[in-house]
Formats: C-alpha cells, structure tokens, sequence
C-alpha cells in the first residue's frame, strides 16, 4: 500500500501539464461552435489559455477557471493578459466547492476544456473529500470512496454546460473500464449525444506511467437520440494536427447501451462484436458465476511476516506452525500445483510456509514462537490496520483451501490451476470452488482466446500494463465449458511450462475448444485478434512478447 506522506507533492497535487499540441487539439475542436463563456476547472499555469489563443479564440471569450495552488494562479492571470485574453476570471481555491456553488446558482457555459487533476482519494485534502460527497449528492450521483479527484471534475463540468456544449478533457484511461469512473460514463450516457475517446498508443505522461485519453462530448439537446461512443486509436503523436473529424471513421460508433458496464467493448471492431456475440450465445459458453465460486485468499496483513521461507522456520524453530502456502505468479509454472511443484519451489528458497498461530494468549507461548512475534511487534506489524482489528493480531482469520486457484494479476492471460497439493493462498490469489463440474475440465477450459478477451473486457490495468481482475468481474468471464480428463490437464501442464508463446498456447486450446463445441474455428480466430489488439493496447506493444507472467 501506498501512503501519503511517501508522496511527491506533484503527485499529491496531481499537477502534471498538459503539452501545447494536446491543448491545442482540444481547443480547435472545441472553438468549432464559437463558445462565448469557456469553463477551464483546473488552469495550472494556464497551458491551455495558450491553447485557446493558438486556435483562434478571440479576445473577447470569456473564460471563468479555478486553481487550487495561489502562485499557479497568479502565473495563469499574468499569462491570460500577456496573451490578450480581456475576460479571463481565476478563482483561487478548489474546484469542487467552485462548481457547488456555481450549479446551486444554474451558472451555464458553452464549453469546458482542461486537465483535471488524478488524485487518489486517499490523498485529497479531508475539507475536499467532504465536498466531494455534498457534490455528488447534488448530482444525484452514487458515490465510492474509492474514486479519484478527476472524476468531480468531469461530473460537474458536464452539469454546467448549456445543452448543444462540448466538453474536451485529458482523463485517465481507466475512465474505460475501472469501478470508479462508472458514475462518469453513466453520466456520460445520460446527458450526452456524442462522444469520442481519442486512445493514443503510447504514454503521454511518462512520469506517471498514466495512460491517458482525450475526451470528447457534446450535451445532448433535449429529444435528442441516444448517446453514442467511438474510440479513436492514435498511432502518432502528429495526428493532433488533424481535425476530429478527419480522424473519426463512418459507422464505428456504438451505442452507449450495447456496451455494458465498461467501454471497452467500443474498441472492438464491428466484426469483432459481432463474432463475440455469436460465439457467447452458444450453449456450452457460461459465464464465471456458473460454474465456479471465487473468494480471496487469506488476508494476513503482512504477507512477509506470515509467508516464509524454511530458512526463516528453521531459524526461529517454527516447524509446528506450518502449513503449504503458495502466492505468487512464480510459484506456478503451469496448471497443476502438485507436491513435485512445491518441492521445486522449496528448492529454490521461494516462501512456502504459511505461519498458522493458534495460541490465543501471549503468556502460553513456546519460546520461539513468542520470540518471532516480539520481531513482528518491533516492525510495528500489529499497528497495521489488518493486524490490529484482529485479537490476538498473530491469528488470521479464514484459514482454508480451495481446489483451484486463480492469480490476481497477470501479464499475458489469467490461467487456472489444480490446487492438487492443497496450498493455501495469499490475497495475491482467488480461491476456487467449482459447481457441478471437474477440476480438470474448468481448468482446461479456461485457456482459450474467448475468456482471454473477455478478461482484457473485464479487468482493469494500471502503470506497466498488468491486467487485475476483481471478484465481481471474474464473475462475468465467458467459459466455453468442455471436458477435459486428469491425463489432457498434466498434457496441459506440460505445454505451460515449455511455451514461451502465449499465442501458441490459444492456438492449441482453441483448437481443441472449437472441435468439442462443434464450433467453425474462424470465430475464435476472430476472438484471437481482438484479444491480440487490446493485450497490444493495455502492455503498450505493437509486437506479441514472450510470457513473463507477474
């Protein structure tokens, strides 16, 4: 976990500028409608009253700002004047009350344009997480503390544009797919017509290791049709030079309603949804929540105090109080986790022992092992939130295994595996319990290209391009159930561990998959494809790489 006060104040602040060719083309596509009263949320230095300027916005534009930090402010006025913009009006202080107000007050602009700040919500300053929750409620908007800073920028900025606006935003990426940005593409679908999502294929902030995207909306006229949606890819930086609409392609936009709770469906071609749906309507095809349950693994709080090597139960004669644990990606080379994988993993040193304590009173200890918590409490491991609501903190809770195991995070496909040795998981890993089918045959059948692309639909990923599934999106992952005997899963196993080619690996499953389901395999050649762009999109490549999983 990250906490606060490790933080870079730029990071805090979530200032990162925005680059003149960025706010240029945002600027020219907005000034196409001749905006008279401009909103800018978040002006920084004022990168993007430049822009304005630069594309031919007259003197005589107003435009009404907020920005948080004084000196940033005073930058942008003087900036606002040296460029002969006469209506410029900066309002020193947060944005979030700013825009309470001016919605209580049913201020309107033309546009919004800018570069909110990405700021967790763990890091906003308390006095703005409070009106945070007063905004939302006024916008009659679900609110999670889970959201990010940028995200009452959007909401608010879209309620006070007059209808027929547009609004142009640099917003995080996750805006596509992550929980907490559904309040936006809700809101989004709700009170917008048109809507374009440039994706350029690199990072633009490369600081942050932040993907980025443009945002694009016009505010839907009132009987206006339902809102719809194209994503835009952006090979090259130069392709700002354009116009929006000589980027846009006829016929690529969706319908907000056809995509779910997630837009990444809208980076599917035409042909690609159309072959998903074909093949997720197939009876042998079921969603996650059929077939299997999937529950965290065990929450210890300080994995490296309760997960250890032998070296460190040799050492404080823990040998009484450990059980096989298994946690991470390394720890399983294929699909079957057996005693011959444990001991490969022993071999090598990597932490297998789980530390299952169940003295309930300090004073009745065995020497070594009141020895090792003393060393846990000198680390302060007790003071840690998941340790300290626990009596005694040594003792975790939740304690059992699951015949399959699923990794939280993956760098090419999320793979199953045979939990024959019956190892316990960390929280790194789901444990699985299937319904009324083998271990065998769900595993076998997971490793194909159409639950692969509906994990890159479903999960989400941050900086370095690793995918992260949660629970409830594990749930709706498509399976096309086959069977498959103990003796094809070790034939798996086997094919696992040799491959250095994730592809390869799709291709054999496929192959098998589609013959068992009496299916054309041109459809998960379709799926493959797919799978292939956004695994491409999400690690930033333009080539297929090796596995390396995470």
């Amino acid at each position: 976990m990250n906490f606060k006060i490790n933080e870079t104040k730029q990071k805090l602040h979530g200032a990162y500028y925005t680059p003149a060719h960025i706010a240029t083309f945002l600027a020219r596509w907005v000034l196409e409608r001749q905006p008279k009263r401009i909103l800018e949320p978040s002006c920084g230095e004022g990168a993007f009253f430049s822009a304005l300027r630069n594309a031919g916005a007259r003197r005589s534009t107003t435009v009404v700002s907020c920005e948080l930090v004084p000196e940033e402010a005073s930058k942008a006025v003087c900036l606002a004047q040296d460029l002969g913009l006469k209506n410029v009006d900066v309002f020193v202080g947060d944005f979030v009350s700013w825009a309470t107000s001016a919605i209580k007050n049913s201020e309107q602009f033309d546009a919004a344009i800018g570069n909110p700040p990405f700021v967790r919500y763990q890091y906003i300053d308390r006095s703005i997480q409070a009106r945070m929750e007063d905004l939302f409620e006024l916008l009659r908007v679900p609110f999670t503390r889970h959201t990010n800073l940028w995200v009452p920028f959007i909401l608010a900025s879209i309620k006070l544009l007059r209808e027929g606006g547009r609004l142009a935003f640099v917003v995080p990426s996750e805006l596509l797919h992550v929980l907490h940005a559904s309040a936006v593409r809700d809101y989004l679908g709700a009170h917008c017509c048109d809507i374009a999502i440039v994706d350029p294929a690199d990072i633009w902030f490369g600081e942050t290791l932040q993907g980025v995207v443009l945002l694009m909306a016009e505010k839907r006229l009132t009987g206006q049709s339902e809102a719809k949606l194209e994503i835009i890819p952006l090979a090259e930086r130069h392709q700002l030079d354009n116009r929006l609409s000589d980027l846009r392609v006829k016929g690529n936009s969706v319908e907000i309603s056809a995509l779910g709770p997630k837009w990444v469906p809208a980076l599917l071609s035409p042909a690609e949804r159309e072959a998903l749906a074909e093949v997720a309507s197939r009876p042998k095809v079921r969603e996650f929540h059929d077939v299997a349950n999937a529950e965290v693994g065990i929450v210890t709080g300080a994995n490296n105090f309760f997960f250890v090597p032998d070296q460190v139960v040799a050492e404080y004669d823990l040998q009484k109080w450990t059980r096989p644990m298994m946690g991470r990606s390394e720890h399983v080379e294929g699909v079957i986790y057996d005693a011959a994988q444990h001991e490969r993993n022993r071999a090598q040193g990597l932490p297998t022992n789980f530390l299952d304590f169940e003295f309930p009173f300090f004073t009745k200890m065995p020497q070594s092992l009141r020895r090792y918590v003393e060393v846990g409490e000198r680390d302060g491991l007790h003071k840690r939130y998941k340790c300290r609501i626990r009596t005694p903190w040594y003792v975790v809770p939740s304690v059992h295994t699951a015949p399959i195991g699923l990794l939280k995070r993956s760098h090419n496909l999320p793979r199953l595996f045979l939990n024959e040795f019956g190892a316990l998981t960390t929280d790194t890993a789901y444990r699985v319990t299937p319904k009324n089918v083998s271990g065998s045959s769900l595993v076998g059948s997971f490793i194909n290209s159409l639950t692969a692309l509906t994990a890159e639909l479903e999960g989400r990923h941050y900086g370095g391009g690793v995918l992260e599934l949660v629970p409830s999106e594990i749930e709706r992952l498509l399976v096309p159930l086959v069977d498959f005997t103990r003796a094809e899963l070790g034939q798996l196993d086997g094919f696992v561990r040799k491959s250095t080619d994730p592809f390869a690996l799709l291709d054999r499953q496929d192959n098998i998959i589609c013959k068992r389901m009496g299916l054309k395999k041109g459809y998960f050649d379709v799926l493959q494809g797919a799978y292939r762009q956004l695994r491409a999109r999400r690690m930033r490549l333009t080539l297929p790489d090796p596995i390396d999983e995470e």
